[in-house]
């Protein structure tokens, strides 16, 4: 049986993520022939095509192909482990690859980003921001160590580790007849003009709210940023409901205010959470970082809603406006 080399295995993981073999020799500081030879010898070691190379047609892995890579990637990892296991003292050292899913990146990232280095700066932190779709498969490839997202419509084969608890709530015009309330109805919403904010998973999440009290919205925008839903809000164009996020001000991109307010029933009560492949153990590094944002986010869902009780499945229903007065602002 022909050897297969560290080296090896790290050129072909890295195929993945380019179109041309070119590109990848580019990225990897080879030549394209000598790649090419790599990768010939790889599959010759394991007696099966892995990929596909057409001039014309660039660069393109088979099943096989794919399932090697991310295997590849996941024992480079495991040595980079091994290797940082032996070099560490007490002091965390290395990389760790944090994904974070995007409509709450700016109320969780600047908080990590900003302590974290500081309790531990042999850890270098690389975050990435983006979708579902996004995330999901970047760590199953193994190019990210662990995500931040919504719990709700996640597939199975992922563990879990709850930051945050969230939930649904009406971001209206102060002017609105519905902002003098200090919970509002999904119900006395249905009729009102609604700004729709659009990224799975909450498209869906909003729709299913809805339909679950046999209501329809009446949809006036399709927007797909939170911050175009708050500044539409604060001109009086329509209302929003987006999840609550700790370290927001009540307030549109344009400085105009927003009143927000819980709903009552709740519609939805969920948690944002860490996730990884349950096949895959987390780093030492990881780990602290979760330790982190748990620390430091984990008190929001309870912290900022003064006469509200929780259960296991996130924050009750009723209660009063957790905004007014109150120093940490809910979205």
């Amino acid at each position: 049986m022909a050897e297969v080399t560290l080296r090896q295995l790290e050129l072909f993981a890295a195929l993945p993520d380019f179109d041309t073999l070119s590109a990848a020799a580019v990225h990897l500081h080879i030549s394209e022939s000598a790649l090419s030879q790599a990768i010939t010898g790889l599959e010759k070691a394991v007696g099966e095509q892995l990929c596909v190379r057409r001039k014309a047609r660039g660069l393109a892995l088979t099943p096989a192909g794919q399932h090697f890579a991310m295997r590849a990637r996941r024992i480079l990892a495991d040595t980079r482990e091994l290797v940082l296991d032996a070099r560490r003292g007490e002091d965390l050292r290395g990389p760790v690859k944090l994904g974070c899913f995007a409509s709450f990146a700016t109320s969780v990232v600047p908080e990590l980003l900003e302590g974290f280095p500081l309790r531990h700066p042999g850890v270098d932190l690389e975050i990435t921001v983006g979708t579902n779709d996004d995330l999901l498969p970047a760590l199953e490839s193994g190019r990210l160590d662990v995500a931040i997202v919504y719990d709700m419509f996640l597939p199975a084969g992922y563990r879990r580790r709850e930051i945050y608890a969230t939930e649904l709530e009406a971001h209206l015009h102060p002017d609105h007849p519905l902002a003098a309330r200090s919970t509002v109805d999904l119900a006395d919403l249905a009729a009102e003009p609604l700004i729709h904010y659009e990224s799975s998973p909450s498209t869906l999440n909003t729709v299913e709210a809805f339909a679950a009290r046999g209501l329809e919205p009446r949809i006036v925008a399709r927007v797909p940023q939170i911050i175009l839903v708050q500044a539409l809000v604060g001109r009086g164009v329509g209302y929003g409901l987006l999840m609550s996020r700790p370290n927001v001000l009540p307030v549109s991109v344009e400085g105009r205010p927003v009143a927000v307010r819980p709903l009552d029933p709740s519609a939805t009560a969920s948690h944002v959470v860490a996730i990884w492949p349950e096949d895959m153990a987390l780093t030492p590094r990881a780990a602290a970082l979760l330790d982190y944002a748990v620390e430091k986010l984990g008190c929001y869902g309870h912290a900022v809603q003064p006469g509200r009780t929780h259960d296991a499945a996130g924050p009750a229903t009723k209660g009063t406006s957790p905004h007014a007065g109150s120093g940490t602002n809910r979205e």
